[in-house]
């Protein structure tokens, strides 16, 4: 018996040993229309594998690429679709760029920083009363997820007015919908199957 770890290794093993050795078998056809018609198979039978994934744009281009690597790039047939180069295999993507932005209270969140810059721009009114509140609100539980411990409301407002440089503070107004917005929070859901069933009575 010969186990797979003494067998050359596959360059792609999820789609198994079975399909390796039919890709192997592949590139030992002479006839160069056999040698199609084989590879046209095998790709029928990738695809089976993966049925989940045929709608997936770029699927059977994707199969194709997968042939290629498998035969090392040295099947010699007219693919249907341009695949991967073998140079592009060990190509290292670009370096992804983080934010450096700076943060002054990372357990706000660089969000609640731009939402407090978005509502300095906003013009006095109802509108904005709510967008505070709102961010009062996120700032107030972003504030409980890192200290368990309680929290003043004046640290909140503290907070705000120092993140908009001054240009928002919490008045009564704004506790006020603060507090109305968390009575909503904590209304129990009603079973919509149970009113609807009550309804039938």
């Amino acid at each position: 018996m010969i186990y797979n770890t003494q067998q050359k290794r596959m360059p792609l093993p999820e789609y198994g040993r079975s399909i390796q050795n039919m890709v192997d078998h592949a590139l030992t056809i002479q006839d160069r229309a056999e040698r199609q018609r084989c590879a046209n198979t095998i790709i029928n039978i990738m695809g089976g594998l993966f049925p989940h994934l045929r709608d997936v744009p770029d699927f059977k281009h994707k199969l194709w690429d997968h042939l290629a690597i498998m035969s090392d790039f040295k099947l010699d047939i007219d693919y249907p679709y341009t695949v991967i180069q073998k140079d592009n295999l060990i190509t290292k993507p670009d370096s992804v760029l983080y934010p450096k932005t700076r943060i002054r209270y990372r357990h706000y969140g660089r969000t609640i920083e731009v939402l407090i810059q978005k509502a300095c721009e906003f013009p006095e009114g109802d509108e904005k009363l709510n967008l505070v509140a709102m961010i009062a609100n996120h700032m107030r539980k972003d504030y409980l997820a890192w200290n368990k411990d309680g929290i003043d409301d004046r640290k909140i407002a503290d907070d705000l007015y120092e993140l908009s440089e001054g240009k928002l503070q919490l008045t009564t107004d704004i506790f006020r919908l603060m507090e109305n917005r968390q009575v909503i929070n904590r209304r129990p859901r009603q079973n919509t199957n149970t009113n609807q069933r009550r309804g039938h009575k």
